[in-house]
């Protein structure tokens, strides 16, 4: 999603330019973008030229609702937050690892992608993909 924050322009972003910049197997952005567009955050846009945009701005969308797009968990409990830690019984320091999971959970929900664009670093790390990008494609044609 921070890629596609970054290249959101006038024009979709393809999953093929993120799997390449990010080092991400294409069927499993495919699978991760598809739920994300189920859960509204990201809009498909099909043929010739399309990919996929953002659905909101990106001051509107908090990692931590990207995080439960993609079904993944912030869960620092060894039973999932079910309380049968140890033999079926909750353990002795379940609390303590509830609590940090709410405190990840709130840390996420309180961070948005135009917070991570922000940060000093992000746009010298994109550029650097980018020239990563270009070299792959580069000599993906040289070889053909």
């Amino acid at each position: 999603m921070l890629d596609l924050a970054i290249h959101a322009g006038t024009e979709p972003v393809t999953l093929s330019d993120i799997s390449l910049r990010q080092d991400i197997s294409l069927s499993y952005l495919e699978q991760l973008f598809g739920r994300l567009r189920r859960r509204q955050l990201v809009v498909s846009i099909r043929g010739p030229g399309g990919g996929y945009q953002l659905a909101h701005e990106t001051g509107d969308i908090a990692i931590v609702d990207i995080i439960n797009a993609v079904d993944e968990s912030v869960d620092a409990t060894r039973c999932q937050g079910q309380g049968n830690c140890q033999q079926g019984e909750t353990c002795l320091t379940h609390h303590l690892w509830e609590d940090l999971s709410q405190q990840i959970h709130e840390f996420l929900r309180g961070i948005s992608l135009a917070d991570l664009m922000a940060r000093h670093d992000i746009r010298q790390i994109a550029d650097d993909q980018d020239e990563r990008r270009e070299l792959i494609v580069r000599d993906l044609s040289l070889s053909s």
